[in-house]
């Protein structure tokens, strides 16, 4: 942290490599995500490595596991960080990694695939609870929302990643890939500061400042830095003051609890949009709408990698539109395209049950919408959301909170996705979803208030006389 003078006083660029450094694991955790769709069709095949195709109920459980172990994980997640630092829970997300892909390097049992992918859910507890909550940490307010969206980037990066690979490499080849991520990431991120907050927070204040300085590229005897330590300080002093259990001072607090639903509706909606079965089954649900259909030029899988390509893409313009636009209609506006791609997309499926000629390529586009919408908006802006609208004292509890209940929705869609679709129809799921993110756009509106560039005082102001 001593070479700040080799760039401009003020610069981003230590920011920036920061946060870089800071969403590896969230990268790692999106090829955890991405592998299962790949997975799904070469396991349940003929030619599966394992000597005999997985059963739906196997793959189901495996694909829904995360989102079980996810629940306590993130309290667990959220209890590391404000105990041990954000940096050391980090490189504690990069651990983990590396042991789910060595399980699977090392063993092909059943047993074996399950006890890793229960690991996953760590390493999304991570992904949505530490991840976001130290970019917030380490950023100015004015590249605040476009780091915060990072997460939702490298996590559409990851799983792209894994579509490809999956399409072009043999089983073992992409496990020795992967494994390798989360090893140089563990060793990079030694050289990296602890969250400001946490210092702070933690009474070590001559080194709140020096990772301050480094990270605006000053010196420690800046006004300005002197300026953020004082801030943080009181934002402190402010949390001391209230020893409340934090999930009762939440209830009993008419403000705080209506920025607590706020939150929790944002991640509900989230994961009930259909972006996560869609991930995770991808190639599973190209090839269930592929069939009878002679008109796909492309695989299932490289039709998967077409929908990565749209996340990758979503992820890379929220970056630049969630300053631009505000959080409250980029959410609404993804909200309702995302809606109206599904209830198409069900009665698509639909109408092909009832024998009649329809595009091939409507499923497609749909759920490229759906992936887009989720990447551009519902995702970034459920994270970054949560963590304008909370102090430093319950920002990790309120992301642990909401992702352990929007958590138990994943679970149970995933469990039951494929044999529910295989038995009474997919249209079914899909018109739910598409019923879910329409509610979503109707709450929004009505309750959500905009976050962009404003102080937290400023945001609690407005729930007040809401």
């Amino acid at each position: 942290m001593s070479k700040w003078k080799l760039y401009t006083p003020g610069s981003i660029i230590n920011q920036i490599i920061c946060a870089l450094l800071i969403c590896f694991p969230v990268f790692s955790y999106g090829t955890c995500i991405g592998w299962m769709s790949p997975m799904t069709l070469l396991l349940q095949s003929k030619n599966s490595p394992k000597g005999v195709p997985l059963t739906d109920i196997e793959i189901s459980w495996m694909a829904s596991l995360p989102y079980l172990t996810c629940i306590p994980a993130t309290y667990l997640m959220a209890y590391m960080g404000d105990t041990l630092g954000r940096k050391s829970t980090l490189l504690f997300m990069s651990a983990i990694s590396f042991t789910i892909w060595t399980l699977k390097i090392c063993s092909m049992n059943i047993w074996v695939f399950i006890a890793a992918r229960i690991l996953v859910g760590i390493t999304m507890a991570g992904a949505c609870v530490t991840c976001p909550t130290y970019i917030k940490e380490i950023s100015e307010d004015r590249i605040r929302g476009a780091l915060g969206c990072w997460g939702a980037l490298f996590t559409a990066v990851g799983s792209l990643f894994s579509y490809i690979i999956g399409d072009y490499l043999s089983y073992h080849q992409i496990l020795y890939v992967l494994v390798a991520f989360p090893m140089i990431h563990f060793i990079v991120f030694l050289f990296m500061p602890d969250s400001p907050s946490y210092l702070v927070k933690e009474g070590k204040l001559e080194e709140a400042v020096k990772a301050l300085a480094w990270l605006r590229c000053k010196d420690g005897s800046d006004p300005s830095i002197q300026m953020e330590l004082e801030r943080l300080m009181k934002e402190q002093k402010e949390d001391d003051e209230n020893k409340q259990f934090m999930l009762k001072s939440i209830v009993t607090d008419k403000t705080l609890f209506k920025a607590f639903l706020i939150a929790l509706v944002a991640a509900v909606s989230r994961e009930l949009c259909g972006a996560v079965p869609i991930q995770n089954f991808a190639g599973d649900i190209f090839n269930l709408a592929s069939e009878d259909n002679s008109s796909f030029a492309l695989s299932p899988n490289k039709q998967a990698m077409m929908l990565g390509v749209v996340q990758l893409g979503g992820s890379l313009l929220a970056s630049n539109v969630v300053e631009k636009c505000g959080r409250k209609w980029l959410m609404a506006i993804t909200c309702l395209v995302s809606g109206l791609s599904m209830c198409v997309l069900a009665s698509w499926f639909l109408i092909r049950d009832y024998n009649i000629i329809t595009s091939a390529w409507i499923p497609v586009i749909t759920l490229c919408l759906c992936i887009f919408c989720d990447a551009a908006g519902l995702m970034p802006i459920t994270i970054v959301l949560t963590g304008e609208i909370f102090s430093f004292k319950y920002r990790g509890t309120v992301l642990a909170t909401t992702m352990a209940i929007a958590s138990v929705a994943d679970f149970f869609q995933l469990l039951f996705f494929k044999p529910l679709a295989n038995s009474i129809g997919v249209f079914y799921a899909f018109y739910f979803f598409g019923a879910m993110c329409l509610l979503t756009v109707v709450y929004v509106v009505l309750k959500l208030p905009e976050t962009k560039n404003r102080s937290l005082e400023e945001i609690y102001e407005e729930l007040k006389k809401a």
